[in-house]
């Protein structure tokens, strides 16, 4: 079974790259109407697939690439952010948004939550927050841990209340949804379109910013798992910097990869699981191959219907309370 399910994701690269590339283009030059593609060119390994999937629809000339760097981010992410740009031939603008965060209130009430727990806090002390719980374990209940390192250099954990957890989240969903504002100003700037960079562990399970990172006009990689998405990138050409990086939410002054914060499993496994539940795999055959109980795939899958429940609202357009009868597409959503 194992061999089934890695085979299953294994992509004939050229004909993906060929489909993927003339769908885009059909998309932002034929049903957006727009001269070319905005890209958010983190330093990860999503964004830079949709830039080089970008250049290969539109050419170098039609993409370009921002590079949004705050207070947190890693000098790494700027640094293979701008080495992946030069690489493709495409413009690119390096703008620092921390003073647009700083005077929205980000860091400050950020920093008010953190000290409501860690009232020896200070905003030069490295932290983070990790999802404490495993969906392999008979543990159902998700909480969050925060993650301090103090003035000794050792790190501590601390339960995190949800008051807390939430205002911390909220004020960090400042980051997402500034850097969406400047990557609209400029596709309106241009007549781009803005390109979305979820790929499809992200955009099932919602790991993403409404409004923020969620937001976009086309998501090109959106149907593609993660593992998936190296491999693309890799064919497109993307650097070997970023190729080898492991994912990371870049967002905290602490390191933070995605499955401390929202997955809990790596992707080369829940790619795998979660291609085996759309696939109606049995949780035994699955548990067979990867070294799992039955017991314990079942809870991933739980967790997986989980999240989806979770994140309904993410991908929810507005609600209409009136059917607007001059705009036929545009209909009330059902109550409840």
């Amino acid at each position: 079974m194992t061999a089934r399910l890695e085979d299953a994701l294994k992509l004939d690269l050229e004909a993906k790259a060929s489909e993927l590339s003339h769908a885009l283009r059909e998309a932002v030059l034929g049903r957006l109407r727009r001269r070319g593609l905005v890209v958010a060119v983190s330093g990860g390994i999503d964004s830079a697939c949709v830039a080089a999937l970008g250049v290969r629809a539109l050419g170098a000339e039609r993409v370009f690439a921002l590079l949004l760097p705050e207070r947190d981010s890693s000098p790494e992410s700027l640094a293979y952010g701008k080495a992946l740009c030069e690489k493709l031939r495409i413009p690119y603008e390096v703008k620092d948004i921390a003073p647009i965060l700083d005077a929205a209130g980000c860091y400050q009430a950020r920093n008010a939550a953190v000290r409501e727990v860690v009232p020896e806090f200070r905003p030069d002390m490295p932290w983070k927050i990790v999802l404490a719980s495993d969906p392999l374990s008979a543990e159902s209940l998700h909480f969050f841990h925060l993650v301090v390192r103090l003035g000794d250099g050792g790190e501590r954990r601390y339960r995190l209340p949800p008051g807390e957890y939430k205002q911390i989240v909220a004020a960090t969903n400042f980051k997402q949804r500034t850097r969406k504002m400047l990557e609209y100003y400029h596709a309106d700037r241009l007549h781009y379109a803005v390109g979305g960079t979820p790929n499809r562990l992200e955009y099932d399970q919602g790991f993403f910013v409404k409004l923020g990172d969620g937001a976009a006009d086309v998501k090109p990689i959106a149907g593609l798992y993660k593992g998936q998405v190296y491999a693309l990138a890799r064919h497109l050409g993307v650097i070997e910097e970023i190729l080898e990086r492991e994912p990371t939410t870049d967002t905290y002054s602490l390191e933070q990869s995605q499955e401390d914060f929202y997955y809990s499993l790596h992707y080369s496994k829940l790619d795998l699981i979660l291609w085996a539940k759309n696939h109606g795999v049995s949780a035994e055959s699955v548990a067979t191959d990867l070294g799992y109980t039955a017991e314990q795939v079942r809870r991933v899958f739980d967790d997986i219907d989980q999240k989806r429940r979770a994140t309904v609202y993410l991908h929810a357009p507005p609600l209409l309370l009136e059917r607007l009868e001059e705009l036929p597409d545009v209909a009330p959503s059902p109550a409840g």
